[in-house]
């Protein structure tokens, strides 16, 4: 759900779009172990979209999506 609530805020579908908003529900859903989530915050890193660009925290969410594939 908190996945998909940063997707609406991400597209502006339902309420205003908003990336902050976004970037924090992606962040609650990573941190609990989405790999959706976790490759669309490394999304909002690289572009500097929602939040301060940083390739370092992209790497790591990146890389975090990535394990949670090579497990499924």
């Amino acid at each position: 759900a908190q996945y998909a609530l940063g997707v609406l805020y991400a597209k502006g579908r339902g309420v205003a779009q908003d990336d902050r908003e976004a970037v924090s529900w992606y962040r609650k859903a990573a941190e609990q172990g989405n790999a959706d989530a976790q490759y669309n915050l490394g999304l909002a890193y690289t572009k500097g979209q929602g939040t301060t660009q940083d390739e370092r925290q992209a790497a790591f969410w990146y890389l975090k999506a990535a394990e949670q594939e090579s497990t499924r």
